[in-house]
């Protein structure tokens, strides 16, 4: 699909552009930014919008930002919903990374899902190269993930890759460096916080917030149940009385809320098993599965996948870093860069 990459030069970066969060990864400095994908923008007379804050300062604004301001997110389920605020954050980070070195003009290397469109990778090149970037390359999201986490993907054999993001759940089938299937499910950490919220909302006439809602998936959410059970106080808004309220959850409410979304990841995960060469396939009941992206991070998830599929479940050593990381040790190996598919589109 690509040709392969040649003449890097020590002004490279890569960037792993999230629905979540979006990170930066310069040649020999390592990874230096990982921002939430979050604007905050002020609409002036006319119209006009002006940026405000991005990353960290920008969402903490979630939620709490008056009538003429907005806490944006300017992707949606790993892809562009809007190209100029993406390319004001990508300029923002790039400059904030790179203030240090005097560099202008880099070429980029950017994390992409493996089921977007022409279109949206159109968008994206668009957006780095407003960002003032000199070229700009692809490599499929799955496959950058898999060089992260260390996996053997230029060797004969079957490597499953489960890359779980904020926007989407993408299984692949990696061998001799290319993707052999892949299958890319727009359901990612965002529709469990979607899931709590309305959980909270059903159950207790309770609305909180895109905040509170990961809080709670981060303290109490699970794929599977624990032997003892973890309660949290939640603050909202009675949506009945318009008052404060605080109630008190458990993790055991907490997954059942989540079962949709999870079942979807699973199931997703089943038809890719279902749909991989039988060579391949043979080649996961010693292998396994890896699971990467912040997804994987869900309490008893791996418990969860390896009931269902009855294969070794593994989460990466760097789960919400692999992608940029494996974009990022692509950069630094010239073998790697001819062996992988990925290179710049036309």
């Amino acid at each position: 699909m690509f040709d392969p990459i040649i003449n890097w030069f020590s002004n490279d970066l890569a960037i792993d552009l999230g629905t979540s969060n979006t990170r930066l990864f310069v040649r020999d400095r390592g990874i230096v930014s990982d921002e939430p994908s979050v604007v905050a923008v002020e609409t002036l007379k006319g119209g006009r919008q002006q940026v405000l804050a991005v990353g960290r300062d920008a969402k903490d604004m979630l939620g709490r930002t008056p009538g003429h301001i907005q806490a944006i997110r300017p992707l949606k389920e790993g892809v562009i919903s809007d190209f100029d605020l993406t390319s004001e954050m990508l300029r923002y980070f790039i400059q904030k990374g790179l203030q240090r070195s005097g560099w202008s003009k880099p070429r980029m290397m950017v994390c992409v899902p493996v089921g977007i469109t022409e279109v949206e990778k159109r968008a994206v090149i668009e957006a780095a190269e407003s960002a003032n970037a000199r070229e700009v390359f692809l490599i499929e999201e799955p496959m950058a993930a898999a060089i992260g986490s260390g996996m053997p993907i230029t060797e004969p054999s079957g490597n499953m890759i489960v890359n779980l993001g904020g926007g989407t759940t993408e299984v692949a089938v990696i061998s001799l460096g290319g993707i052999v299937f892949s299958r890319s499910l727009r359901v990612g950490g965002d529709k469990l916080d979607e899931a709590i919220m309305n959980h909270m909302k059903k159950r207790y006439s309770l609305l909180v917030g895109e905040r509170s809602a990961e809080l709670i998936k981060m303290n109490l959410g699970s794929a599977f149940p624990d032997e003892e059970t973890q309660t949290m106080e939640v603050k909202g808004r009675d949506m009945i009385a318009g008052v404060p309220k605080t109630v008190e959850v458990t993790d055991e409410e907490i997954r059942e809320a989540l079962q949709e979304p999870v079942t979807m990841m699973c199931e997703s995960l089943r038809i890719s098993l279902e749909r991989t060469p039988p060579e391949l396939a043979s080649d996961l009941v010693d292998r396994g599965i890896v699971l990467t992206g912040g997804g994987a991070l869900l309490r008893n998830l791996d418990v969860r996948l390896n009931h269902e599929t009855g294969l070794p479940i593994y989460i990466s050593e760097e789960p919400t870093c692999g992608a940029v990381l494996g974009a990022g040790k692509a950069l630094d190996n010239m073998d790697l860069l001819e062996q992988v598919s990925m290179g710049n589109v036309d």
